[in-house]
């Protein structure tokens, strides 16, 4: 009896939250001037702008207290480009809140029940880690992704677990019907999952994510801040084959595992940072799934950039295939009621 009455609080969230809640309106300009190698400097901050710190945004939540402990919410987030002042696509229909929309319901001793789209396990795990907060440009999430995985998955159910003593968890399910309305290819429903521990300078996290019939993903990382420097490193197993991914992404993969290892350093209000990733086995799907090329080892540069923590400024970055690139970046965030 339980779930239907669950059910209903889930689906009447957003109704309720715009009659009594309070409501927040955010948002991030993210621009950038991009001087690739071999090109002309140009302005960045439009679509597919790998340059960027972040995409900029508008959005808008909302959080209802239910009495009891308990809270109901919801997010809806758009993107926007600000070299032509368009919106910026997350899925094939380019739909305007296609970054974010769900709707939540949880308490600080249970944890929450989230259903919509949304930022992944995945995302989560190793943006928890992660050096550059999981940039534009971070060269874990364009080597690897992200545990093999998007940023972002659609009609997601998720429960995340409340922290306890520094340790917090999450899962979330995607229905064959769900995936396959997103990713045609897809043989079955979708499961993902992380765990994070933090506590004082020391964070780890363990991310995991498979598609039935599919091989899994997995990344394993961690940080640890010493104060006049931080570092990180992560182990990472990908399989984005064919099958799973069509022509989605650029390259694709049977197989790609890695190691990375990456320092910052803060220089009063910059920071310096340097990453470094290393493939221990890729293999490359020759348009027929099964069919690989022999496994190779590859060096991946080193990427820095100097940035102001939430309003970037200089940066340079090599991890691109274009070749090095030299940018300059303003970011204003605002949040208000």
């Amino acid at each position: 009896m339980k779930h239907p009455l669950l059910a209903l609080a889930l689906l009447g969230a957003s109704g309720a939250a715009l009659a009594q809640s309070s409501v927040t309106l955010y948002g991030v300009a993210d621009a950038t001037l991009v001087k690739l190698q071999g090109q002309r400097a140009r302005m960045g901050g439009g679509p597919a702008d790998v340059m960027t710190n972040a995409d900029s945004r508008l959005g808008v939540q909302g959080t209802e207290d239910l009495g009891g402990g308990l809270y109901a919410g919801f997010q809806f987030e758009t993107r926007l480009s600000l070299t032509g002042g368009g919106t910026l696509c997350f899925d094939a229909a380019c739909n305007f809140w296609s970054p974010t929309a769900l709707v939540w319901i949880g308490s600080p001793g249970w944890g929450g029940l989230i259903l919509g789209r949304k930022l992944s396990p995945s995302f989560n795990g190793v943006y928890a880690w992660e050096l550059t907060a999981a940039a534009n440009y971070s060269l874990v999430g364009k080597t690897y992704f992200f545990a093999g995985g998007d940023a972002r998955n659609a009609s997601e159910l998720a429960y995340k677990t409340p922290s306890l003593g520094g340790l917090s968890a999450e899962v979330a399910y995607i229905t064959k019907p769900d995936m396959q309305a997103a990713l045609p290819q897809a043989q079955g429903a979708r499961w993902e999952m992380n765990a994070i521990y933090q506590n004082g300078p020391a964070t780890l996290a363990l991310a995991a994510s498979k598609i039935k019939a599919e091989k899994t993903n997995g990344s394993l990382g961690g940080s640890y801040d010493f104060g006049p420097i931080k570092v990180a490193a992560s182990y990472n197993i990908t399989h984005n084959n064919v099958a799973s991914y069509g022509t989605r992404h650029a390259n694709l993969y049977a197989r790609r595992d890695g190691v990375t290892l990456g320092a910052t350093v803060p220089l009063g209000p910059f920071t310096l940072t340097a990453d470094l990733a290393r493939d221990t086995r890729n293999e490359i799907v020759a348009g027929v799934p099964g069919r690989k090329s022999p496994a190779r080892r590859q060096i991946r540069p080193v990427q820095a950039h100097l940035r102001v923590p939430g309003r970037p400024v200089f940066g340079q970055d090599q991890q691109l295939r274009a070749g090095a690139a030299t940018q300059v970046l303003i970011r204003h965030s605002r949040a208000g009621a």
